[in-house]
């Protein structure tokens, strides 16, 4: 156990602890306690290297709860050791030119920031009053660079980008819907999977001659969660309602007005399954670099697996990692590379990732270093457990007198969540969607009081509101797109359960997973999702050749296990040693891609090794299918 301290940018004095704790199951009693409890699981169950490695940090109980409603932002004290903190939270806001009023009681403070004026150039947008000109001067309060875990951790609505984009606001909100919903900590897990480390960080704050050593971190009750038994609609669109979006959207395409447009719509069914379920069946399910549990409040939960990132800025590095191109996974690893080889042939999908590439280029050119902006990994693959997606990296650095907040709001919101030009598609969905999107295509994540954040899209979510479950699923539109079989795709997609729609949420039924987010076809002869039976070898089993993936017979193997064999692979003399042509000495003539790889599929990954010295962590995109088998491609929605 090691303590230090520290003093904050504001003058705060905070005591800082932190504790080695065993790493096996060091997290679970967080997803437990959040079925009750207020607080935040963030949770990365995927690995890319140089992307995304395993870990997770979780809280519950937290000090401070700051909610925001359109411009209205309220910090309200969770416990006594919230009160300690009030006062200089007060001071921090009450100051500052944008608001236009303030209000504070024993237990919270309230301000709203002021509207912008009529026009600024376009390198001043994410400095225009808003609610994050108060989160501003709160994380300049408790900064400090040397402090990489405590935050504000929390979800951001969908609605926050109406606070500086001209959107004309048409759809009703419910009086109870938030856009903002951040914790501040004052008790961290956090579990390193790669180091294999777990460590437990307690903090307490010292300021305006009051301090919270001693207090309780527990809030005063907790909230049991109740399912519901029934749920008033199962949808917020009407039998061909959707095709009639799709039907207006072709016409906007044919004007001009739009190059893509990405709308959705919501689905609802009663939850008797705690949030803590639910969490637990995606991460087994569906493995995703933003996974997340988080408890609201006021009976709200949020439970997702999304697979992208928002935006990360680590110092001045900004990394967003758009996603466009999906395609179903095969039945093994020689049909997922086959699956690969069509995907990225695809001329159509590599457009639109290029696409949607540029409108995030053009999104840093704000606020990074001209010509800082690169794209660092062009249509790389990533698979999940259903689904392959080819995703860029981009990256930039942040130009002197921006911040990670600025880099935050010049993406507001992704175009893969939208459409392009951005502002338009905002407008048309705006216009005609049956439904605010509330927390759908915002941001989770966390804004460290050291200048960094991480944030992932707010997709494939599960919205829990007073025990009824809530899935929203979307699918970019493009001008050939078919209003019939968008309409049937829109209305599979969130039931993926053997039984089909309703019953998304079946216990051990469900995986939140989003077919091609690009198409209006789903995969020919069978349910989107809907996986074949896997028959393949093990690693080390058989040497690949072409051949039809699903002609398996039983051999007995040469290290004397029972394996599945296709006809047209030959069994090996030996192990192949790490990257080697199985059988063969190092200075013959190595074998085609074709004939090289092992393929060996796991419990929902693959991997293929081909050629000495070069391994690769996902399987290649060498021709494999036979000619007269056309490549299996997933359905139109995003299923989030």
């Amino acid at each position: 156990m090691t303590s230090d301290s520290y003093l904050t940018g504001g003058g705060i004095r905070v005591h800082r602890t932190v504790e080695p704790i065993p790493m096996a199951n060091a997290i679970e009693p967080v997803v437990d306690a959040l079925d009750a409890r207020r607080g935040v699981l963030l949770a990365s169950s995927y690995e890319y290297p140089g992307r995304y490695t395993r870990w997770d940090m979780g809280f519950v109980d937290p000090l401070l709860a700051l909610v925001a409603r359109g411009r209205r932002l309220r910090a309200e004290a969770l416990n006594p050791r919230g009160l300690v903190l009030l006062p200089a939270i007060a001071q921090a806001l009450q100051g500052l030119d944008q608001i236009e009023d303030f209000e504070r009681t024993d237990d919270a403070v309230a301000v709203t920031a002021r509207a912008h004026s009529a026009g600024f150039a376009e390198e001043d947008r994410s400095r225009q009053p808003s609610v994050f000109s108060l989160l501003r001067a709160l994380i300049a309060l408790f900064r400090h660079p040397e402090e990489p875990h405590l935050g504000l951790y929390g979800a951001f609505g969908y609605d926050l980008a109406f606070q500086f984009e001209p959107i004309r606001a048409r759809l009703p909100r419910p009086a109870d819907q938030r856009d903002l919903v951040l914790y501040l900590p004052d008790e961290l897990l956090i579990v390193d999977h790669r180091r294999e480390v777990a460590q437990r960080r307690r903090y307490d704050f010292e300021v305006g001659g009051r301090a919270t050593a001693g207090l309780p971190r527990a809030a005063a009750a907790s909230r049991p969660f109740a399912g519901a038994a029934t749920v008033p609609r199962t949808g917020d669109h009407a039998p061909g309602a959707y095709a009639a979006v799709v039907r207006v959207a072709r016409e906007a395409f044919k004007r001009g007005d739009l190059f893509e447009v990405v709308p959705g719509q919501t689905f609802f069914e009663p939850c008797p399954s705690p949030p803590s379920e639910l969490f637990r069946r995606l991460r087994e399910r569906n493995p995703a670099p933003y996974g997340f549990l988080m408890n609201l409040g006021d009976a709200e939960y949020l439970v997702g697996a999304s697979p992208e990132m928002y935006v990360r800025v680590d110092g001045d590095r900004v990394e967003t990692c758009p996603i466009s191109g999906t395609i179903a996974r095969g039945h093994d690893a020689i049909a997922d590379a086959a699956q690969i080889q069509a995907l990225l042939n695809s001329a159509k999908d590599e457009s639109e990732l290029t696409m949607c590439t540029d409108v995030d280029r053009n999104d840093k050119s704000r606020i990074c270093v001209p010509g800082t902006v690169r794209v660092i990994g062009r249509r790389q693959i990533e698979m999940y457990a259903r689904l392959i997606h080819t995703v860029d990296h981009v990256e930039g650095r942040l130009r002197p007198g921006f911040d990670a907040l600025d880099a935050f709001l010049a993406h507001t919101w992704a175009v893969t969540v939208t459409g392009a030009p951005k502002a338009w598609a905002m407008q048309f969905l705006e216009d005609h969607e049956r439904s605010p999107r509330a927390w759908y295509g915002g941001a989770v994540g966390l804004l460290g009081f050291d200048g960094n954040l991480n944030t992932g899209l707010t997709l494939r979510t599960i919205r829990v509101k007073d025990g009824a479950a809530e899935v929203r699923a979307g699918a970019t539109l493009l001008y050939d797109s078919d209003p019939d079989a968008e309409e049937e795709e829109r209305r599979r997609g969130p039931a993926r359960a053997p039984g089909g729609p309703p019953g998304f949420l079946r216990p051990h039924a469900r995986e939140l997973s989003s077919p091609d987010r690009r198409r209006g076809h789903h995969a020919a002869g069978r349910v989107p999702g809907e996986r074949a039976r896997r028959a393949a070898p093990r690693p080390g089993g058989a040497l690949a050749r072409p051949g039809h993936p699903e002609r398996f017979r039983s051999v007995r193997h040469v290290e004397g296990a029972a394996r599945a064999r296709n006809p047209h692979v030959r069994g090996l003399p030996g192990a192949a040693g790490p990257g080697r042509a199985p059988g063969r000495r190092a200075r013959s003539p190595r074998l085609s891609d074709a004939r090289q790889g092992l393929a060996h599929p796991g419990p929902g990954w693959a991997a293929v090794r081909r050629s000495p010295g070069r391994v690769h962590r996902g399987p290649l995109p060498f021709p494999l299918r036979d000619p007269r088998e056309a490549p299996v491609r997933a359905g139109g929605d995003r299923g989030e």
